[in-house]
């Protein structure tokens, strides 16, 4: 490793650092929850779909598509467990969005190339029985609500820690905040929660192969509520 390189992975463990003393601790979700859960109610007539399928304990990746700046916030609503969130890094460069983030507990992710750092500590925390969030278009969907092309990464972090996985469908949100929408705005929104499911390797085939079925399958899960 170059002199440069080491410096980087420095600077970004010191970033990674960073997010997590500015975590919220878990005893703060739980009030804050409540009136998130009212305001979402209010503004969007929020409704939650499935949830006795989220798992209370365990490994857990929660995969869901992306609509509007606002889902992690929503999504989590129903989950009443410590949640880890993987979020594009230059996001938390952002002065308001880039706190909030670090506030729910996100990791950066570059998501323009591999990314060591944040693919260790999710296994980490996934063997050690955490839940963590991952949206695999990687970026808001379509202006229309159809979702981009899945990345791979849910998958292969779902079946290297050998946990489920929890699709989400997240409906509606995109006549909220979508790319061609400046600011939020109100309409209805729903998400569901599909049944959890563990991913696994068929005869022949090796992660990279496995992950991209498998990642063809969430896609079709997810859509199916869409």
């Amino acid at each position: 490793m170059s002199l440069t390189e080491t410096n980087d992975a420095r600077n970004e463990c010191r970033a990674n650092d960073e997010h997590e003393l500015e975590m919220l601790p878990q005893w703060a979700f739980e009030i804050i929850r409540p009136g998130l859960r009212t305001i979402s109610s209010a503004l969007w007539r929020m409704k939650f779909r499935g949830t006795e399928n989220i798992p209370r304990a365990g490994g857990l990746v929660i995969a869901a598509n992306h609509q509007t700046y606002i889902d992690p916030f929503w999504l989590s609503i129903p989950v009443k467990r410590p949640i880890r969130y993987l979020a594009w890094s230059e996001a938390f460069k952002w002065p308001v969005a880039g706190k909030m983030m670090g506030f729910l507990g996100a990791w950066p992710l570059q998501i323009e190339r591999g990314d060591p750092t944040a693919i260790r500590r999710s296994l980490e925390w996934l063997r050690s029985g955490g839940a963590i969030v991952i949206f695999p278009e990687g970026a808001r969907g379509n202006p229309d609500g159809t979702m981009l092309r899945f990345k791979t990464g849910a998958a292969r972090i779902a079946l290297e820690a050998d946990v489920p996985i929890l699709p989400v469908t997240i409906q509606g949100a995109h006549r909220v905040w979508s790319k061609s929408h400046r600011t939020p705005r109100f309409a209805d929104v729903k998400i569901s929660y599909h049944k959890p499911y563990k991913l696994t390797l068929q005869n022949g085939e090796d992660t990279r192969q496995a992950a991209r079925r498998e990642t063809n399958r969430l896609a079709e899960i997810i859509s199916s509520a869409l």
